[in-house]
């Protein structure tokens, strides 16, 4: 097994952790709240430190910087390296810190505006929604060093500590949601654990204990490679912070556009709709997050520090074909999950506890996101081709293009159909987005590209997989048990269509 293989098994096996404690968390929070008023504020304003979260444990933020520090571990050693990412982290905190008390400050205007975060909300749910939202500001504020304590560890291809430190984060967040939040102790056999009665509120501490423990798992890591923190960087690596800038600057606008598509347009727009919509767009997105982050993200983590390496070493013919290996194997996988998954659920999101309609809005919104699955895993990937290259530009043309396709599409689309119309827009534009790298990138290197013979194989595997969990999803069994009769079986039949790319997979 190849070592970007290996640590992808890692990766994925934290990630897994993570995605079971957070759909507990979800559950829990489901039949504590349902679909209120009080939980669509929450969202609303969690949505911010949320997604920062997933941008920052997917390594959004860290795959603007890992290509310069691989760049100086190569050439110049670990400690100028350190030096470097010192200097990286202490800006990026500056400006986090600015940006966040100039958003304390205007959140009444960021919640309440017509261009604002929820507009559609009554004045006392806007209010909430300001409270919290100055609350999860300190979130944000750690997560933008551990964004970079990540960028630091994966460099060195460490991958243990920041793929553990995602299950960290839903621990800090389930202490919140059965600690802080309930009004009444849950009651496990003869144990009572204490409740705070904190409502939403409890929510949000626990969000911002969660980030606290995503950052601190990881500093042994920082200790093993002795890291070492520079207040003041020397004048030579001031004057390289022009070359970091180059690739952060764009990245970071990248990100804005990111949280623009995640957040902010379709928080606006879901406030105007029925009761709900704000949470229903938060459900679909984290089941359709689930075997996205476990393939999309796992595999693109665990190959940026090797495709870096590959590009500053010039070795560009095994750059390209690592790029090639990695978009089959994503078709191969994203493809069926993304079919099956379409099909299996409604019992899985029936386990929430909502009402008929309220679990009817939560289908249909995931399957909306399901569509763009491949998208935006194989977008993981293609956008990492330029950042291994230290180019931070096109990806951010991209984004951009695709922040105003989304926004169109998400307001023609959020009339016709409601919260399932943005789930949509989403997946058309981000795999717009990521269609249009490959083809970029296909026009530099020649080869990128070899997609047919993946596609006229799992193609028809999953056809026959979806006929054959149909028929399951038929069966006199309990809901559960029937969606993870469907998938199950449904995978074991694509498997012989998609073996090639498995074999490729190991030795990525």
């Amino acid at each position: 097994m190849s070592h970007i293989a290996r640590s992808a098994l890692i990766i994925a096996i934290f990630i897994g952790l993570e995605k079971v404690l957070g759909f507990f968390r979800q559950v829990i929070i489901a039949r504590q709240f349902g679909l209120s008023a009080e939980l669509d504020a929450f969202n609303a304003a969690n949505n911010l430190p949320d997604a920062i979260f997933g941008l920052i444990s997917g390594g959004a933020l860290a795959i603007a910087f890992i290509p310069v520090l691989t760049e100086y571990l190569e050439q110049r050693g670990r400690q100028p390296m350190w030096e470097m990412f010192s200097l990286m982290t202490n800006l990026l905190f500056i400006v986090t810190a600015v940006v966040a008390v100039i958003t304390a400050l205007f959140a009444p205007f960021l919640v309440s505006s017509r261009i604002g975060v929820a507009p559609g909300f009554g004045p006392e749910q806007q209010r909430l929604v300001v409270d919290l939202m100055r609350l999860n500001l300190f979130a944000t504020l750690i997560f933008s060093i551990a964004g970079m304590v990540i960028a630091g560890l994966q460099t060195n291809k460490h991958f243990l500590l920041p793929a553990l430190a995602r299950s960290m984060y839903d621990v800090g967040t389930l202490f919140g949601v059965i600690i802080l939040a309930p009004e009444n102790g849950y009651t496990i056999g003869p144990l009572t654990l204490p409740a705070f009665g904190l409502g939403v509120y409890g929510l949000v501490y626990g969000t911002i204990t969660g980030a606290l423990l995503f950052l601190l798992i990881q500093l042994p890591g920082l200790v093993y490679y002795k890291f070492r923190w520079y207040p003041i960087s020397s004048l030579r690596n001031i004057k390289h912070l022009v070359q970091v800038l180059r690739v952060a600057a764009p990245r970071i606008i990248t990100m804005v556009f990111i949280l623009a598509t995640l957040i902010y347009i379709p928080d606006n727009l879901a406030s105007r709709l029925v009761q709900g919509s704000v949470t229903a767009l938060v459900y679909g997105w984290l089941f359709m997050q689930v075997p996205e982050t476990l393939i999309g993200t796992t595999i693109a983590t665990a190959m940026l520090p090797s495709i870096s390496a590959q590009f500053v070493q010039e070795q560009r013919t095994v750059f390209i074909r690592t790029l090639n290996h990695a978009l089959r194997v994503l078709l191969a996988l994203t493809i069926p999950v993304a079919a099956l998954v379409w099909i299996a659920i409604p019992p899985i999101v029936g386990i929430l506890g909502l009402d008929a309609a309220g679990t009817d809005l939560i289908v249909w919104t995931t399957r909306m996101f399901l569509i763009g699955l491949a998208g935006h895993a194989v977008l993981e990937v293609s956008a990492r081709g330029f950042y291994a290259q230290q180019n931070a530009v096109i990806p951010m043309l991209a984004a951009g293009l695709m922040v105003v396709v989304f926004t169109v599409l998400s307001i023609i689309l959020s009339v016709l159909i409601g919260a399932p119309g943005i789930a949509l827009a989403n997946s058309i534009a981000f795999t717009g987005e990521a269609v249009l790298l490959w083809i970029l990138l296909n026009r530099q290197f020649q080869g990128v590209i070899e997609s047919r013979q993946t596609l006229k194989r799992v193609l028809p595997g999953t056809l026959l997989a979806v006929l054959l969990a149909l028929g399951i999803m038929q069966l006199p069994l309990p809901g559960f048990i029937r969606s993870a009769l469907a998938i199950l079986v449904g995978g074991l039949v694509t498997l012989p269509f998609i073996w090639p790319e498995i074999k490729l997979l190991v030795r990525l």
